[in-house]
């Protein structure tokens, strides 16, 4: 074989896992969700909806959370958040819920946060909305809320897939919280730490979501340092072969 053709073959190598790497080093696309992830089920929580700005020409200014029909949560406030304003709709309920003695005919239907004049999510920034909920229901391990993210151009991300039967993350995933049992609940094991509601305090929810991006990162960044060492690797074999093959001389 010709010292070209080795030449040509190892850089081919090379090249094709230096942009694995690459591949895998850069960024996932940021979606809206819900932080903390997960909170226990029958009882209420603060939680906040994380929208990124994914748009490098334009600010977000509007954001729309539908709550579930099928799950109807009718104690629903939000955190005044500066700069911005909030709306409630609610919706009757089809079977009236006794409730602490009360009798409640209307859940929320929707959440909506408008943006005040000159405020806006700028590209490469992200805002947390925050509310506490419910009760949240005892017969389900989900709440699934559809999204829609408004930007000062008059572009509308919605925010509203669920994952298929194949499990696969859809494109555009609706932001969801897992429900756990409730800690101490009958043959239930003790929740968690991260099953537990977000504190109330603003700083507290933040710097709980931020640990959690921080192991998102290391994740990452262990599976980058496993492809450089291959990397790596492949370099040293191609620069064997060459060597072997200058060793050998040309043949006849």
């Amino acid at each position: 074989m010709q010292l070209n053709t080795l030449r040509r073959r190892a850089a081919i190598l090379t090249a094709g896992s230096v942009a694995a790497v690459l591949a895998l080093a850069a960024p996932a696309s940021a979606h809206v969700t819900v932080q903390p992830v997960q909170a226990e089920q029958g009882g209420y929580a603060a939680v906040a909806f994380r929208v990124p700005n994914e748009n490098d020409a334009a600010g977000t200014t509007k954001l729309e959370v539908q709550l579930p029909e099928d799950k109807p949560l009718t104690s629903v406030r939000t955190r005044p958040l500066a700069g911005w304003t909030a709306t409630i709709e609610k919706r009757p309920l089809a079977t009236p819920i006794t409730s602490h003695g009360k009798q409640i005919t209307e859940a929320v239907a929707k959440v909506t946060w408008t943006a005040n004049a000159g405020v806006r999510i700028a590209p490469g920034q992200y805002e947390d909305f925050e509310v506490s909920m419910g009760a949240l229901p005892t017969d389900t391990d989900k709440l699934v809320f559809k999204a829609l993210q408004t930007y000062d151009n008059g572009d509308v991300v919605r925010w509203i897939d669920v994952p298929g039967p194949d499990g696969k993350e859809p494109e555009k995933p609706a932001p969801t919280l897992k429900l756990v049992p409730k800690a101490g609940a009958a043959g239930t094991p003790a929740a968690s730490p991260a099953a537990q509601p977000a504190p109330a305090d603003k700083n507290l929810t933040v710097a709980a979501a931020k640990s959690s991006d921080g192991s998102d990162s290391t994740a990452r960044g262990l599976g980058v340092a496993g492809l450089v060492v291959g990397v790596l690797g492949l370099a040293v074999g191609a620069f064997g072969i060459l060597r072997a093959s200058r060793a050998a001389g040309p043949r006849a």
